[in-house]
Order: structure tokens, then sequence, then C-alpha cells
């Protein structure tokens, strides 16, 4: 090992992957999801380089890191997952490399297992009408459940970021959300059936569920605290069971099929792209692929000669 690099041994992995973490939120800005998979991934490396023994990045070989690749394959872990971590290891010690905390990156010539593109489960038009029709009383919690619903579809945010809004992030007047996630805002608009849902909710639900008037969340659950993911996934779920819907809803159903819809009906790709906060458009043009499969799959079905 050169002089150059000798000085900078003796620092375990955990403060090199802290280090990491930091130049990711300061300078290249990511969310805060991004943030917690890539330390929740290089924990899980650390843990295992540790049990082999090597416990400083300057130790690390290829080997190592193929070792703990197939340590995920023999554990059973998707390959989606396992080319996550890939990709975690890859930036890790890319920067480590950068910064001359070691001299060769280990991760450079790794490869991540081919990944079969799965195609979002989505709800047909009707479903997704029979799904919002569902809290139909006038009850706090069915004025903020039929809310939370009209604006999941209605924007295509996040269950994260529905859950997260703030009053102050609410506009009915100009019928607009703003979703930010700590680095980057969006401004999402949304239509009247939306902002009707909604102010029925703030004039006639919301005072009912909230304790405190200086509660900042748009959305509370039943005793005026923050709602918690768990939470919305039990609500939707149990509405798509009494409407009798047969596709497996998730919290990103409705996300999925609010893009798949817009695509199907001759939006843009940039624009549902910017909605929905996608840093690349590759990950939006999935939804152009769905919609050409759907039409074949509507052909086949309806043509006479299909």
């Amino acid at each position: 090992m050169t002089d150059k690099f000798k000085n900078r041994t003796g620092r375990n992995m955990v403060q090199d992957i802290q280090n990491f973490i930091q130049y990711l939120h300061s300078e290249k800005q990511t969310s805060t999801n991004t943030e917690v998979s890539y330390e929740r991934d290089l924990r899980k490396m650390r843990e295992f380089l540790s049990a082999q023994g090597v416990e400083e990045a300057h130790n690390v070989k290829t080997t190592h890191l193929n070792a703990y690749i197939m340590y995920l394959e023999k554990a059973g872990r998707k390959p989606a997952t396992i080319s996550r971590s890939i990709a975690s290891m890859k930036a890790f010690f890319h920067y480590l490399e950068k910064q001359h905390r070691i001299e060769e990156d280990p991760a450079e010539k790794l490869k991540a297992p081919k990944i079969e593109k799965k195609m979002p489960a989505i709800l047909t038009t009707d479903e997704v009408t029979l799904l919002l029709e569902q809290p139909s009383g006038n009850t706090p919690k069915e004025l903020r459940d039929r809310a939370m619903l009209e604006l999941l579809y209605a924007t295509g945010i996040r269950v994260t970021e529905l859950i997260s809004l703030k009053v102050e992030d609410l506009n009915l007047q100009m019928e607009y959300v703003v979703c930010n996630d700590g680095h980057k805002e969006r401004i999402i608009p949304f239509g009247n059936v939306a902002r009707d849902a909604l102010k029925r909710y703030m004039e006639q639900g919301r005072p009912r569920l909230i304790e405190d008037e200086k509660c900042p969340w748009l959305f509370t659950n039943c005793t005026g605290q923050d709602m918690s993911r768990q939470g919305f996934w039990k609500l939707i779920k149990s509405y798509g069971k009494k409407a009798g819907i047969q596709t497996e809803i998730t919290p990103h159903t409705l996300r999925h099929s609010f893009a798949a819809h817009l695509v199907s009906n001759g939006a843009d790709l940039k624009s549902v792209q910017e909605m929905l906060g996608h840093s690349d458009i590759s990950t939006t043009q999935i939804y152009s692929q769905m919609g050409q499969s759907h039409i074949r799959e509507v052909y086949l079905k309806a043509h006479p000669r299909g």
C-alpha cells in the first residue's frame, strides 16, 4: 500500500457509510427514501464482510463482494433486491475511490442479475370508480378517506407523500398540492371531483378529527395524530375488498392506475414523469408499454378475427 493510503486506514466502514450518506444528502441532494435504501443495503453488506473478518474498506476485494452476492442469491433474495444492493455497493466504493480512501474500486466490475420487468398491477377505470365510491358516508373518517383516495388518484402522488402533506401544501382555490421530499418540490394539479371531496373534508371532517387546531397534517388518523403508511394500506385494502375488486391492491395501485390511464388517454410522457416525480423518464415509459399491451389484449378479446 502506498503512503498516500496508509494514513487513511484504521477507520472502519461504519464511518465510511455515514460519510457517504451525508455526501448523498448534501452534495447529490438525494431523497430521504434513497438515502435510507442505500444505508440499509450497505449496512447489510458491512455485516456480511465483518463476519468474514473484513472491517475496513481498503481490504475489500471483488471476491468478497461476489461472495456477498452469492450469499444473497442463496438466501433467496429477488433479482431486483440484489441489483439494488449492487447499485448501492458500486456508488459507495466509487465514492471511496474518489475520496482516496481506497486505491481500487472492488465493485467496478460487478454485474447485476437480469431482471424481468413486471408490469405493475393497475385498476380499470370502472374499478377505480367503484373503489373511490366506497367511503360514501358523512362521518369524519369517511370524508377523510374519500378525500385521500380522490387526491391519490387525481395526482398520482406516493402514499408516503400523501400522508406527509401539511395543510399549507393544499391550495383548494387554485386546485393543486405541493409535494416536497426535502430536496425537490413538485406542484401537482387536481380536478373538480378531488377538490369537492377535499372541501367537504376540510369543512366537515378534519375539524372533528383533530384535537389540536395547530396540527399541521392535512390527513390524520382517527385520534388526530399523523397517519402511518401501514394504516393507509389497511384502509385501501378494506375498501378494495368491500368493492369486490379482485386485483391485489397495494399502496401504489392508484399511483400506477393514475399514470397508466393518463398515458392511455394521450398524455405526454414528460408531463406524466414530472407529476410522478420520476428522475428518469425510462421509469415512466413502462406505462406507455403497458398501454400498448392493453390495446393488444383488448384487440385479441374483442376482434372477431383476433
